[in-house]
């Protein structure tokens, strides 16, 4: 699944740490269409769901999807996120990008879709 798995999880983890970004909404769009973007959820440690996609531990992934805690990104996240003009945390993980609000606040639910 992945390219990662040649190097140890420790040099790992800080490379996926380091190259974890808050971009604007708008750059994102882009993967959005594509089908590209998974939604890890508040409280999650994004990192640590990119190294098991990384690593490919099915279990791990597996567990946070049954759980809701990531997902792809739905046509009302990204309703809400445009209108808000948000910043997500965002991290490539080959074929993905995941994403996780930054604040809780553009979470959907918790702002009125325009």
């Amino acid at each position: 699944m992945s390219s990662y798995h040649s190097e140890p999880r420790e040099l790992l983890a800080a490379k996926i740490n380091s190259e974890a970004a808050r971009l604007p909404w708008a750059e994102l769009v882009p993967q959005f269409a594509q089908g590209a973007l998974l939604r890890v959820s508040p409280g999650v440690d994004l990192v640590e769901v990119a190294l098991a996609i990384a690593c490919d531990e099915v279990g791990r992934v597996r567990q946070w999807q049954q759980q809701g805690q990531l997902a792809p990104v739905s046509d009302d996240e990204a309703r809400l996120w445009n209108a808000a003009s948000a910043e997500l945390w965002a991290v490539v993980v080959k074929p993905f990008v995941l994403v996780q609000p930054i604040n809780d606040s553009i979470e959907c639910g918790h702002v009125p879709l325009q």
